[in-house]
C-alpha cells in the first residue's frame, strides 16, 4: 500500500489512507511537507517523528498521561468509542488496549463506552443493524438521543430543559 501511494504521489501527496494519516499528525519537515514518520522504500522509522504522533495524538498515551491531571474529569460521560472488529487497518487493536485502561484503571471511572461492531470494517459507527454503507447516512438519528440524554443529566439545577424540546 505504501509503495502505491509512493507510486501516485511524492512527498504525501498520493491522497491515499497512510498518506493522509502523515499529512494530519506529521510535523512539517525541512522541505516543508510533512515529516515522513517511516521511509516508504526502506521501512526506517523516523522515531522524532513517530514521539512528535505520540505526544500530539496517540489517544490512547494522552488518556494514561493526563487522565490524573484533570483530563478524566472533564472527559467523564463524554467517551463512545466504536469500531468494527475487522477494522482495514486493525485499528480496534489499539481500541482494545484503551478499552483496557478506562474500564480497569481510570479514576474517576469513564462512564462511556466502548463498543464493537461483529466483522464490521473501517469506519463501523455503533449501528448493529444495518451494514456501514447505510448506517453512515444516520449518524444524527443515532447521536442526537445520546447527545439530549447528556445534556439532560448534566444539565445545572435550573436549566431550560423543555424549550427545545420538542
Amino acid at each position: 500500500m505504501n509503495r502505491l501511494e509512493l507510486v501516485l504521489g511524492t512527498k504525501t501527496r498520493s491522497g491515499q489512507q497512510w498518506d493522509v494519516w502523515e499529512s494530519t499528525f506529521s510535523p512539517v519537515g525541512a522541505d516543508g511537507y510533512p515529516a515522513r514518520i517511516w521511509d516508504k522504500r526502506t521501512g526506517v522509522i523516523d522515531k522524532a517523528v513517530a514521539e512528535s504522533w505520540r505526544e500530539h495524538y496517540d489517544l490512547s498515551h494522552i488518556l494514561q498521561r493526563d487522565w490524573a491531571k484533570g483530563l478524566g474529569k472533564k472527559l467523564e460521560g463524554k467517551l463512545h468509542v466504536y469500531v468494527g472488529d475487522m477494522d482495514n487497518y486493525y485499528l480496534n487493536n489499539a481500541v482494545y488496549l484503551v478499552e483496557h485502561y478506562l474500564e480497569a484503571t481510570t479514576n474517576p471511572y469513564y462512564g462511556g463506552e466502548v463498543d464493537y461492531g461483529d466483522r464490521a470494517e473501517h469506519c463501523w459507527n455503533g449501528d448493529h443493524t444495518r451494514p456501514n454503507a447505510l448506517s453512515r447516512l444516520r449518524y444524527h438519528q443515532m447521536y442526537i438521543p445520546k447527545a439530549v440524554e447528556r445534556m439532560l443529566t448534566t444539565a445545572p439545577p435550573g436549566a431550560d430543559v423543555k424549550s427545545w424540546r420538542y
